[in-house]
């Protein structure tokens, strides 16, 4: 069976949206991923573009604007539901694992 389109998201995706709490260019998305995760990750042009259009398709972010080929975006409520609920699932995730490997240590 496949996975559900955004059940969860990969990096690329949680940091590409994380990014659009405030209106940005495609560009700067670029720019902004590997700072923010001190090069941990990285994403290209056409994975970036990509998630775009189905972000877009999927009513997470909206167009705010247009220049010529450049294109600036933002998150939708919808969007702002989908990271937060990924947070959370990472948050649940982490809270696992330090109920097994940290807590279970030291006892």
């Amino acid at each position: 069976m496949a996975r559900a389109k955004f059940q969860t998201l990969t990096e690329q995706m949680f940091y590409t949206l994380l990014c659009l709490q405030e209106e940005c260019y495609g560009m700067d998305i670029l720019d902004r991923i590997p700072n923010m995760t001190g090069g941990r990750v990285k994403i290209g042009s056409g994975t970036l573009y990509t998630l775009l259009e189905q972000f877009l398709e999927a009513e997470m972010i909206k167009e705010t604007k247009v220049e010529g080929r450049r294109r600036s975006y933002i998150l939708t409520p919808k969007g702002r539901e989908m990271l937060f609920n990924e947070y959370e699932r990472i948050k649940a995730q982490m809270a696992d694992f330090e109920a097994i490997f940290i807590e279970g240590e030291e006892k």
